[in-house]
């Protein structure tokens, strides 16, 4: 179902082979989170998707873990930012936007967080959506107010 409806939104999308659940149980484990069902059901269709300038749309799940991890451990991070342990990240923009599920409270809910400001913004109601909005843009205008 995911990767049709991304061929179909975005011939372009480069994709790769799924995961295991043995996979997703350990990674949903070492990040101390559980990863929404639908998120689950693309990365076992493909271990992440990239769009024609190799950007992750959808990030590959050993970058998920990595990056989860860092964003909820990095010291510096907790001076910087409001704490992360709220989201779960899996995609960028490319320039350093990261598009996160809210977690807590368990949400379907798609945010950007802007990494020059710390902002938390709304842009989607569920991955479907996320994914529609964003495969149709060329850019970042699909989710910013400015």
């Amino acid at each position: 179902m995911w990767k049709d409806l991304i061929e179909r939104l975005y011939p372009d999308a480069q994709f790769s082979e799924g995961v295991s659940e043995s996979a997703l149980s350990t990674a949903g484990q070492n990040m101390g989170v559980h990863i929404p069902g639908d998120l689950q059901e693309l990365l076992r269709q493909t271990n992440g998707v990239l769009d024609r300038w190799a950007v992750d749309v959808i990030w590959p799940i050993d970058q998920l873990v990595r990056d989860n991890s860092t964003f909820r451990t990095f010291p510096d991070f907790k001076e910087l930012y409001m704490p992360f342990d709220s989201l779960l990240f899996f995609g960028d923009n490319g320039g350093g936007d990261q598009f996160a599920y809210v977690v807590e409270p368990d949400r379907h809910d798609i945010f950007v967080w802007d990494h020059e400001n710390d902002s938390r913004q709304w842009v989607a109601g569920n991955l479907e959506e996320y994914l529609r909005r964003r495969l149709a843009s060329s850019g970042d205008e699909w989710y910013r107010s400015d």
